[in-house]
Parts: structure tokens; sequence; C-alpha cells
């Protein structure tokens, strides 16, 4: 059966590459050049996912910022929530964010490849739910989607996922999508209490139809056909991301260890201290490291050692070199630098 007939095998879902679309800059009428692009392949039809990689979107609305490299650190900074987690590169601080769009990522989503020749960075729309409403807003003023049609849009991007090597892309905005399958409540095939599953629809729909589009092949939007039980109202794909009291990662584990002792990510006293290195580190850089980070703030007292012979804390203070080795214990756990502390007075 072709892709392109009018009814699937029930549970089918057939995936189409958009192809066609032009190199998207600031002003494009986006949902134009998909509507055309759309064409070839019957035009939306009801139950159908319209999945739009977010650069475009992005070149469309002219949310790009051309700064020299030197400082797009900074820039990063600006479209971010807070800082998860951060590693010092060849080529700088690699952050991991909760970027303003809404996600946990790395560097706010911020992109320079396939940028268009014009080069500088896109950046994410600050409200990808939005603009997905926006853009299916504008494919029914073109006539893309046939009176009565129920139909979704979805933003993606590629990110990252802890403990998982590679990337795959997630929805990053929605629209009209059913972006969560709650299945609590419910029943496994064998009978059993279903008390956890709940399917992020919308980021499996978004990775599915990446397989047909992606950077390399310069593909843009995707057809995902099938999928009417899961389109209807309903929050977005903010709506996914995890933060607050249920986000049990709110930080990664050396940043945890590092803000407890002052020394919060991307702020003055992180970079007083040092920022962990991406690639392995010996001991003694690690070392130095904790070491300053047990001094901050405690500077009237001193610590001499290094992990192979273990460190002492001197101080005329009692109380200060107790403090200043039980932070220094702390700190050296947090860089996994097992070594012996000890205090001295003077």
């Amino acid at each position: 059966m072709s892709p392109h007939d009018r009814t699937l095998p029930p549970g089918a879902v057939v995936l189409l590459p958009v192809v066609g679309v032009p190199e998207v800059v600031a002003g494009d009428d986006l949902a134009a050049l998909l509507a055309a692009a759309l064409a070839p392949l019957g035009g939306l039809r009801d139950g159908d996912v319209l999945v739009v990689s977010s650069k475009v979107v992005s070149k469309a609305l002219g949310l790009r910022e051309d700064v020299p490299a030197e400082d797009r650190q900074e820039l990063v900074l600006r479209h971010s929530r807070r800082v998860v987690a951060e590693r010092a590169t060849t080529t700088g601080t690699t952050r991991i964010v909760e970027a303003v769009a809404g996600p946990v990522m790395a560097a706010a989503g911020l992109d320079t490849s396939n940028t268009g020749p014009t080069g500088g960075v896109l950046v994410l729309p600050a409200d990808p739910d939005a603009a997905a409403t926006d853009l299916h807003a504008s494919l029914r003023q073109h006539g893309a989607v046939p009176p009565g049609a129920r139909v979704a849009v979805v933003l993606s991007d590629t990110a990252g996922r802890a403990w998982r090597q590679g990337q795959v892309d997630l929805a990053l905005g929605s629209h009209g999508l059913l972006v969560l399958d709650d299945l609590r409540g419910g029943t496994d095939a064998d009978g059993r209490d279903l008390a956890v599953t709940a399917r992020a629809v919308a980021d499996e729909v978004a990775s599915a139809a990446d397989l047909v589009k992606g950077k390399a092949g310069g593909v843009a939007a995707a057809l995902v056909r099938g999928l009417g039980p899961h389109l209807g109202e309903g929050p977005g794909a903010r709506s996914l991301v995890r933060t607050g009291p249920g986000d049990w990662f709110g930080l990664g584990r050396a940043e945890a260890v590092r803000a407890a002792l002052g020394a919060a990510p991307a702020t003055a006293q992180a970079r007083e201290v040092g920022v962990p290195a991406a690639a392995p580190e010996p001991d003694d850089a690690r070392g130095a490291r904790a070491v300053r980070l047990a001094l901050l703030g405690h500077q009237d007292a001193r610590v001499l050692g290094s992990p192979a012979e273990g460190y002492a804390v001197h101080s005329p203070d009692p109380v200060l070199t107790g403090r200043v080795a039980a932070r220094l214990e702390v700190a050296l756990a947090g860089e996994q630098v097992l070594a012996r502390v000890e205090v001295r007075r003077g």
C-alpha cells in the first residue's frame, strides 16, 4: 500500500520526509513554504502530525544572534533559567541548562550548524508551544489543513539524554497533539495494574520523524501519518519538562557538592574555584580544586599536602580548622579523590 493512500492498516504509522522547502530566511512565510512542499504528499489529512525542525522556525522568526565565539557562553546564560552542570573543554565552558524555551539541554539549544549563508547563532523561540500554535493557524489560513481535519504541529529539536550516548530529537513545542499518554490506573496485557507508565508521545513522534529528516539531509520537516487517536487539545510540550520537586536531578553530581559549599555553577565563586574538565584530570588537579573550594570564604586557614601524601589543615582557630577540614573532606569526595585529611593548630 502506498503511504499516499487515504487509508492505512489499523495501528500503522507512516513517516514521510517533506522535501522541497528552500533555505528559510527571516520574514519568510514558513507556513506557505511548508504547504507547497506538502502538496506532493497529498497535503495534510485528518490524523496527521507535521514535525518541523525548530531551526527553520527560528530562521523565519529572525531569531539569530551575531556574536563572536568568545561571547557565546554569555549568550547561553542569557537564554537559560538555571545551570544544571558545567564542564571546562578545549573551546570554553560547556553548560547543561534549563533553557528559557523549556527543556534541560546543552547550551540552551543555541545552534551554529546549518544556520544558512549568513552564519551566526540561532536561538530557540522563547515559547515554542506558542510558535507551534501560530504555525498551525497559519497552515489553516493557507488552506493546507482541510476543513474539519484534526492535524497537529510539533516543533522538534535535538538533545542528549542522561546516561545514554548520542542525541535524539524531542518535542520542543506542540499544538493539537496529546503529548502524554498517561496509562497509570490502567492494566497491562497481563491484567496487572500500571502505576508509573506515561508515554511521552510528543517526544516519540519527534524522534521518529528525525529518521526521515535530520541535519545531514537538509530536510527540515516530516509528516507522521496515522496518529489520529493521539490528536486533541491539551497541554503543550512544555508540560513534559520535569522541574521543581519532581526533578531528582536538578544539579549534576559535582555541581550539587560545589553548590552546597558555596560555588554554584556559572557563578564567580565557581570560576574562582575552577570548573571541572570534561576530559579526565589527574588527582593533583582535582585535589587542588577541592582545596580551593574548601577554603572558599575561609581564607584565614591554610591547606598543605597532596592526594598522595594527604592534606593538613592549619589555623590558629580550632573551630575554623575543623570547619575547613570538614569542607575539604566533602570537596574531595565531590572530586572523587581519596585522600587523608588532618587538622593542625597554627
